[in-house]
């Protein structure tokens, strides 16, 4: 079934991501939930703003998904308050997750410099570069603030172009 189809759906997330896909999928569904663990958005104010004054959107403070329910596709979810550790089911046929993450950088061991958020470090000599010579990143372990696939191919392209030249050296 097609996105186009689907009447009700819910954005997991507190964050611009999460507002940039609810006001996003407003187009397509009759109704979008924004489930958010916390009583505040981490988002910034205007996106904030955005979703909380959108006619199409409804915020469900203090809650978080513990299971996805369908068999083959989603018929709703269990949802837990924050607060109160009560539970209730919120019918849906589509769950997004716009979360928060951690760079996977672990296996790095610290080998090049990474930035207070724990993303690596980028910039050096070229866009690309780490502070270890030879060694380029790209994507979600170098890019704190877009964090979408689109932008992920776009620096992925750098870094290749970047290490061709740099073994040419």
């Amino acid at each position: 079934m097609c996105i186009r189809d689907r009447k009700e759906v819910a954005v997991v997330g507190g964050g611009d991501s999460a507002m940039e896909e609810a006001l996003f999928l407003t187009k397509f569904a009759t109704k979008v939930y924004v489930i958010h663990r916390r009583d505040q958005f981490r988002a910034s104010q205007i996106m904030q703003d955005r979703v909380l004054n959108h006619e199409k959107i409804e915020v469900i403070w203090n809650s978080t998904v513990e299971k996805i329910i369908g068999d083959g596709a989603v018929s709703s979810v269990v949802l837990k308050n924050t607060g109160d550790g009560s539970e209730s089911e919120l019918n849906l046929d589509g769950v997004f997750v716009a979360i928060g993450h951690d760079p996977n950088v672990e296996f790095l061991n610290n080998f090049v410099e990474l930035d207070e958020k724990g993303y690596i470090k980028t910039g050096f000599t070229t866009d690309t570069s780490t502070s270890v010579p030879g060694v380029f990143a790209a994507g979600d372990v170098a890019d704190s603030i877009y964090r979408q696939a689109i932008t992920a191919a776009g620096t992925g392209c750098q870094a290749a172009i970047d290490s061709e030249r740099w073994l040419d050296h």
